[in-house]
């Protein structure tokens, strides 16, 4: 027995050694996806928001821009970077659309592209039976 001992001396260390690298590496996947999924939550909602606002009765979609880009400045934080906010409308749909990129967790490397938008149908009165 005190034989085989002395060939199984670092065993350890060397699957460690070899298994480490791989387990550090998905705990960083699992991170970075975390960070792409809530930078991309944060762009949903600054959209959904600045389509409510543009589509209300008599407003525009510079007013949805707005309330977009106030959603951003609350939430973003460093979760979603150089964010842009645009809006566009044919009179009957209103459709905002914002887009940025997630924090990255690995030193020089670019984070994602992420780009949602959220659109609705313009608020107006309408007569009855026309």
């Amino acid at each position: 027995m005190g034989r085989r001992w002395r060939e199984d001396r670092g065993d350890t260390s060397i699957q460690m050694a070899i298994v480490f690298p791989f387990v550090l590496l998905a705990t960083l996947a699992v991170i970075q996806a975390s960070l792409w999924y809530f930078a991309r939550q944060i762009a949903l909602t600054a959209a959904r928001e600045g389509a409510t606002a543009a589509r209300t009765y008599q407003s525009d979609p510079a007013k949805g821009t707005a309330q977009a880009r106030t959603v951003l400045g609350r939430t973003a934080g460093d979760s979603l970077r150089g964010y842009t906010v645009s809006a566009s409308s044919n009179g009957q749909r209103v459709q905002v659309e914002v887009e940025g990129t997630a924090l990255s967790m690995i030193p020089g490397v670019p984070g994602l592209h992420i780009t949602q938008s959220a659109s609705g149908s313009v608020e107006r009165w309408t007569v009855p039976g026309g």
